[in-house]
């Protein structure tokens, strides 16, 4: 359902580490950090009909989530080589994660990709996991799937105004 990309799991791990050096003042959970990679994704493929990094997002009850293994294999890495520090608090009956940048990051991301990271960073990051999942509840590629499903990119292409971030001019 990610026509045309191959899964680039270093671009991956660049996407996450720029996010959260991104929101390091923010103290980054890993809900929010889930959706910021997803909308970054998503609203990279509205405008340019290609994945900025092949990951597949699934339909769970908080929202889209990427590939939980990818994803905990890219968080591991990242730990490793000195990039981003994860912090796990047990609280009651669940575990928070929080996110923080250890260096600055070293990306080989284009001026496209770079202006879809930061118009999502500055729209979405300020948000609360609860309102930043309510929000991605909305969203249509998550609607149109079901629970534990893939979520299908091209999707995207019928979004409603408030989600899309395409200018169809004419095509709308």
């Amino acid at each position: 359902m990610n026509e045309g990309k191959k899964y680039d799991k270093e671009k991956f791990k660049d996407l996450i580490h720029y996010i959260v050096y991104k929101c390091k003042d923010k103290e980054i959970g890993r809900t929010v950090l889930y959706k910021l990679l997803y909308f970054s994704d998503f609203n990279y493929y509205e405008l340019y009909e290609i994945s900025m990094t092949g990951m597949k997002y699934y339909h769970k009850q908080n929202g889209p989530i990427p590939d939980t293994i990818k994803f905990n294999e890219a968080i591991e890495e990242l730990n490793a080589e000195g990039r981003i520090q994860e912090k796990k608090t047990k609280i009651i009956n669940y575990n928070k994660y929080i996110y923080n940048p250890l260096k600055e990051p070293k990306t080989n991301f284009n001026n496209k990709e770079i202006n879809v990271i930061e118009e999502n960073i500055l729209k979405l990051s300020n948000m609360s996991s609860r309102k930043i999942s309510a929000y991605s509840h909305g969203d249509k590629p998550w609607r149109l799937s079901d629970d534990q499903e893939e979520i299908n990119y091209e999707a995207v292409f019928y979004r409603n105004e408030n989600y899309s971030v395409r200018d169809y001019g004419e095509e709308y």
